[in-house]
């Protein structure tokens, strides 16, 4: 449905609308103060001041992109006209707002494989659109879809840095991880593989220090949740996350044992360091070790008793 532009606007134009607010209509439209579209009627029938002369709108959702292009070009004439903070000033501009959420639903659709929902990010969109309303100036002569496409566009993409991240980190290493990626795709297509750290330092100007600390923030960008399941959908698969990291080293008691007896073992006789030695570091037996010092068997297994002995005192004084 084209927009009547030579029709004073009265309370009949409402019809164009009739179920009234649907649910595709944007809440930060909706919060701009001032009418909808359709609705510049007080309830005895007479026209609100200043819109007597304002012409038909039907609904939004009715109006191509054609129409509301021209239709966008003679609100902003009139938002030109008018002073900002007043009635009429909001009313037109949030006309102008629902006019053009098709812009917004258009580059919302970008980012639909992104894990935000997408009312989120229409919502954000929205807000680009606003700036952009408020921004524009007809007498440029440029398209408002073309000036507005990419504020929108990147109102979108500063909420995803800005909120999107697991693990807060500084812009600047935000900006660094899209550039390493955007460097590291064009490098892998040139050289037919993963370009080296030295590589994507030459290549963006920066010192090899810095791209791996841009590689390591980019590990904030995702976390994984402790009750993820593994990737391999077999059977056999080793479940959670959690199950698989943040296991009891059973060998970090051995490491303090040990840690504990070398200075014990250091102030033993050197017949008994080196019959410990024999024993339990070349798994030689008590007669092996007979053999080896020119003493029985018998003797050894008293010399090793009596060390252990001492061992043991000495690790139960330090405890």
């Amino acid at each position: 449905m084209s927009p009547r532009l030579d029709v004073p606007r009265t309370r009949d134009a409402t019809s164009a609308c009739p179920q009234g607010p649907t649910d595709s209509d944007s809440a930060a439209a909706s919060a701009v103060p001032g009418p909808r579209a359709g609705t510049s009627t007080t309830e005895d029938d007479r026209p609100v001041e200043g819109f007597e002369d304002f012409p038909e709108i039907p609904h939004y959702a009715e109006i191509g992109a054609v129409d509301a292009r021209a239709l966008s070009k003679t609100l902003f004439a009139r938002l030109e006209a008018l002073e900002e903070g007043t009635h009429e000033y909001a009313y037109v501009r949030n006309t102008l707002v629902e006019l053009n959420l098709a812009l917004v639903k258009f580059a919302a659709a970008r980012f639909r494989s992104r894990s935000e929902p997408m009312e989120d990010i229409v919502q954000v969109g929205t807000i680009g659109l606003i700036k952009a309303i408020d921004r524009f100036e007809l007498s440029r002569g440029v398209e408002f879809p073309t000036f507005a496409m990419p504020t929108i566009v990147g109102e979108i993409k500063r909420f995803f840095r800005d909120t999107s991240w697991s693990v807060r980190v500084p812009r600047r290493l935000q900006e660094l991880r899209l550039d390493l990626a955007k460097a590291g795709d064009e490098l892998a297509q040139k050289l037919d593989r993963a370009p080296t750290v030295a590589e994507l330092a030459e290549r963006l100007g920066i010192g090899r220090d810095e791209v791996v600390e841009g590689m390591a923030a980019s590990n904030a960008y995702t976390a994984s949740s402790l009750d993820a399941k593994h990737d391999d959908h077999d059977d056999g698969g080793e479940g959670a996350l959690a199950d698989r990291i943040g296991y009891e080293d059973n060998g970090l008691e051995g490491i303090v044992y040990v840690e504990s007896l070398k200075p014990l073992i250091a102030s033993l006789p050197s017949r008994d360091r080196t019959i410990l030695s024999l024993r339990f570091v070349a798994n030689m037996t008590q007669s092996e070790i007979g053999e080896e010092l020119g003493i029985s068997q018998m003797h050894v297994s008293r010399l090793l008793s009596r060390t252990l002995v001492k061992l043991r005192k000495g690790l139960t004084v330090d405890e």
